[in-house]
């Protein structure tokens, strides 16, 4: 695995992502009973955006960044930009650390919910147990996500969230496994929530993967998506996205209200462009 977030951290896709995640654990909350998060791509729990790796691509000055100064958000929004600001509480103005998923999962966790977190890449597992070794909520393993999907569902809880974040550095590949993995889920959990993040770098090759969505044995199904630039060569991520199987009840209101700040905040080109849309719509 060649693949090194700490180069990305914080960029428009973690962005999109993480303010989606957000919003979803926070229509979990809404009801007293415990959930479980199983995130199977989980990578390092926090980056530092001085970092070498980071600074070298600079890639949240064009992501996270740009947002901290806005007031008046959609809830989602608020809570997730609250979240990265107590992370950087005491460094003044300067941006110095971003929370991965598993950070932003456990910081809204309540006392008896549950996290799951995977991570196959030796060096980035080792930080996660460390950063999760006094939370007896979370339980961190280094093992490949798809297999802690086939190994872990149901959740002991009976409702949750699947969060599924690959590095996709098997591009086209990487949507097949997602497939596999989504169908072998629904036989052990149907009635879970999936979210899955995707690049958006050729129109067509997005709209073949909804295509094939649609034909997965849920019945509900709502993606989102922002685009920088027009999604037309394979060699640049242009875009990116969140399926959502078994959504919340109304979520297509959250996502309503999420995806123009974002494209207004983050714009690059007068060819971006946001978009959600059910696939299947029981």
């Amino acid at each position: 695995m060649n693949y090194r977030h700490a180069y990305h951290a914080g960029n428009f896709a973690d962005v999109l992502k993480h303010a989606v995640l957000v919003g979803l654990i926070e229509s979990l909350k809404q009801k007293s009973k415990p959930f479980a998060l199983l995130d199977t791509h989980a990578g390092s729990a926090r980056y530092s955006l001085t970092s070498v790796e980071a600074m070298k691509t600079r890639e949240f000055a064009s992501g996270i960044q740009p947002l901290l100064g806005m007031t008046q958000l959609p809830a989602a929004l608020h809570v997730y930009l609250n979240l990265v600001r107590a992370f950087n509480a005491g460094s003044g103005q300067t941006l110095q650390t971003y929370p991965g998923s598993p950070l932003i999962g456990a910081a809204l966790m309540r006392a008896n919910d549950r996290l799951v977190a995977c991570e196959l890449q030796p060096e980035e597992a080792r930080t996660l147990k460390i950063e999760f070794r006094d939370d007896a909520r979370v339980a961190c393993h280094q093992r490949d996500g798809y297999e802690a999907m086939r190994a872990l569902l149901p959740p002991r809880e009976r409702r949750g969230l699947v969060l599924i974040d690959p590095p996709f550095e098997a591009q086209l590949e990487e949507f097949a496994s997602i497939e596999v993995a989504l169908r072998e889920a629904h036989q052990r959990w149907p009635t879970g929530l999936y979210a899955v993040w995707y690049p958006i770098k050729l129109r067509q090759d997005a709209e073949a993967w909804y295509r094939r969505l649609a034909t997965l044995p849920f019945a509900r199904i709502l993606v989102g998506e922002l685009c920088l630039h027009e999604p037309n060569s394979a060699l640049r991520l242009s875009g990116c996205g969140m399926a959502l199987l078994n959504p919340p009840y109304r979520f297509e209101h959250v996502l309503g209200e999420i995806l123009p700040v974002l494209a207004r905040a983050l714009q690059q080109s007068r060819y971006g462009s946001h978009d959600w849309r059910w696939l299947r719509h029981a």
